[in-house]
């Protein structure tokens, strides 16, 4: 029951995710980081298939490093969106990747953006989107309360909002959801909202001879 939802505000773009890793009816693990990022000021946040979504977000991001490093200038946040694009669609008449992608940036020319692009490469800049089971109700929630330049708070209050709908509404709801930010100061993680944590193993004493 996966979750990926993001909105622009005024100067930055916020992502958030659930952290849950599933297999059918089984959880592995609840700190799973769906949000990569992909560069200073980009961000990738995907939703899928779990090994699409690790090979497909890992060998995008090793890409844009490579365009980096041979042209000396970084690829815009558009000129990733479309490079992204375009494997997307490439993949699809070969070995389809299920995978759904938010991905964020903030450049200097254009400011920040948010780009939406589904397994079948679809590709659209909006200035809110959501993947996964949550997104019927992250929607509804960002098209009730949304507005164009929202501050830092009013858009976290509204990914609250978004989480606690999803964990009341949503029948089998991820328990923890991972928040990150990308504005002129470069992408980073603001915030965990975490109502489960893993156990941590215990580790057996050491025999004494």
């Amino acid at each position: 029951m996966e979750c990926v939802f993001g909105l622009v505000g005024d100067g930055f773009v916020i992502v958030a995710s659930d952290t849950s890793a599933v297999n059918s009816i089984l959880v592995h693990k609840n700190n799973e980081d769906k949000i990569m990022k992909l560069d200073s000021h980009k961000l990738v946040a995907a939703s899928g298939e779990s090994g699409d979504r690790v090979q497909f977000t890992e060998y995008i991001q090793k890409n844009v490093a490579l365009y980096q490093f041979r042209n000396g200038i970084p690829l815009t946040t558009a000129a990733a969106a479309n490079f992204t694009r375009g494997e997307l669609a490439t993949a699809l008449r070969k070995n389809p990747y299920m995978v759904n992608i938010l991905l964020a940036g903030h450049d200097k020319e254009t400011g920040p953006s948010l780009y939406y692009i589904d397994y079948i490469a679809t590709l659209h800049k909006v200035d809110k989107g959501a993947f996964g089971y949550g997104s019927y109700f992250c929607l509804s929630m960002m098209d009730r309360h949304y507005h164009s330049g929202m501050s830092v708070e009013e858009a976290i209050e509204l990914v609250d909002k978004c989480i606690t709908e999803i964990q009341s509404r949503l029948v089998v709801a991820p328990p923890n959801f991972v928040i990150k930010i990308v504005d002129r100061d470069g992408a980073r993680e603001y915030a965990w909202r975490e109502s489960v944590k893993d156990t941590p193993i215990a580790q057996p004493e050491a025999l004494v001879v």
